[in-house]
């Protein structure tokens, strides 16, 4: 067996005037004119260096040479990056969060891997087994968030859009996996669904692992997940009398987070059925936050929802000229024709480095391709039913891309793609020869935090993804 020791050369921070990124010194096109889906081969690869099988292994950074402690097979980690190895951060990210490595497998399960005799795609196999070993392991609640890469529960949070995710990935792969995982995956969903259909109406640690609350996001994700398990063929999946019920209740609760002017992330205090109120406030500098976007992407808020719209237009204009969060580079990156870059909320401080907090925070890769493939989605479904669902709710998002009430579906159309494609390549520009760390810096645009972030290649794929149906 191959053991992958991930102590790779360290790499700094690199903000000088002096230093410019591999990427942007070796491409001798222009930053606006490469082809974005044709790093689609590239990027899938990147990711899947973080993903374990029999043959590839990773040894747990802080007890190097300790077999045990070694990865399992369908072990996705976070980023292969802890303090030790990259030079600047005080976070280890040797570790399989459930919800990452969920968003990491959906785009396994896209991506058209050669299967084995029988017709079953091993990484797939992996990672249900994987899976189903860290459900058997959590504790104190099905809902634990992050194993080590033996599939240990690691002393950490409870977070119940986890088991949603995994549920709407695993429902994605079943086609793919063996018979005898098959089964493994079916059970591994009842037992999901049954925990969720305990928890869906209480408080959760949020998607940013910061507050304890009512997450529009976590609701999202387990509106997601009812949905798919009621509809699904599969054989053997339950599906409970408590299920409609609850798929009622959680599309009035994510309504109940529009504030008149955006929706909320959180609701800090658990108030009425966590209705934002005097008497139970929102979490300060929290808002517009980029994971009402992801709830789209990732959970079952439609990409046409005026509300939805309005909010991101808000996030765009935040991190622009003139927001209350501005990121210098997206005024650079403005006159390239790129970006901008968005980040995670405008009060945060975290860039790998707990120790020294920076207030204002960075942009992230996966935010900026979340937006992206928020842009794509509409695009193609604008190009399907031929209508744009402008408003005076929505209005300031289809400013935000040149578009009115007068323009017509397929300009509509193509100006959203034009939009996305500008953000995603600013990721590109900013990349380091093409590898995308968590953050980039807010400044100067140099990649910032750990070095190859899982999430940031699977949020690139699942933007090509949707783009592909837009044009």
């Amino acid at each position: 067996m191959t053991t992958s020791t991930i102590n790779a050369p360290a790499r700094t921070n690199r903000s000088d005037a002096t230093f410019q990124p591999r990427a942007q010194v070796q491409n001798s096109l222009a930053p606006g004119t490469f082809d974005l889906p044709s790093l689609v081969p590239l990027m899938y690869a990147l990711m899947f260096r973080n993903i374990a099988s029999d043959g590839f292994t990773f040894s747990d950074p802080q007890a190097p040479g300790d077999y045990s402690k070694d990865s399992k097979p369908g072990c996705i980690i976070a980023a292969p990056s802890f303090p030790a190895d990259t030079a600047g951060i005080d976070e280890d990210y040797v570790f399989n969060w459930v919800r990452d490595g969920a968003i990491t497998a959906m785009e396994v399960a896209h991506a058209g891997l050669p299967a084995r005799p029988g017709g079953s795609v091993q990484t797939l196999n992996d990672y249900v087994q994987f899976a189903d070993l860290c459900h058997t392991n959590a504790q104190p609640t099905k809902g634990h968030a992050c194993f080590t890469i033996a599939g240990e529960a690691r002393p950490w949070t409870e977070q119940n859009d986890g088991p949603a995710l995994q549920t709407v990935t695993i429902l994605a792969a079943y086609d793919q996996l063996d018979p005898r995982i098959q089964k493994t995956a079916v059970a591994l969903i009842n037992a999901n669904v049954a925990f969720l259909l305990d928890v869906y109406k209480e408080p959760t640690t949020n998607l940013w692992e910061e507050h304890v609350g009512y997450s529009f996001f976590a609701r999202a994700a387990q509106l997601r997940c009812f949905l798919e398990v009621q509809a699904t063929p599969v054989s053997g999946i339950d599906k409970p009398a408590g299920l409609q019920p609850a798929i009622d209740w959680l599309r009035h609760a994510l309504d109940w987070h529009w504030d008149g002017t955006k929706y909320i992330s959180m609701v800090a205090d658990p108030g009425d059925g966590g209705v934002p109120s005097p008497q139970h406030p929102v979490v300060s500098d929290y808002d517009p936050n980029i994971d009402i976007v992801q709830a789209a992407v990732y959970g079952a808020v439609p990409c046409t929802d005026p509300k939805l719209l309005a909010t991101a237009a808000q996030l765009r204009a935040q991190w622009e000229e003139g927001g209350i969060a501005f990121y210098p580079i997206n005024k650079a990156d403005r006159a390239l024709g790129l970006g901008p870059l968005f980040g995670r909320y405008p009060g945060d401080v975290y860039d790998g480095d707990t120790a020294n907090p920076v207030l204002g925070g960075h942009p992230w890769a996966l935010s900026t391709c979340n937006v992206a493939e928020l842009h794509y989605r509409l695009a193609a479904d604008i190009r399907s039913t031929g209508r744009v669902p402008l408003d005076s709710v929505s209005a300031p998002f289809f400013a935000q891309s040149g578009i009115s009430a007068t323009t017509p579906a397929g300009a509509a159309a193509a100006a959203l793609v034009a939009t996305g494609d500008a953000m995603v390549r600013a990721v590109v520009h900013h990349s380091d020869n093409l590898e995308i760390s968590e953050q980039f810096d807010g400044t100067t645009g140099y990649e910032r935090s750990v070095n190859n972030l899982t999430w940031s290649y699977a949020s690139y794929l699942s933007a090509m993804r949707a783009r592909a149906a837009a044009v």
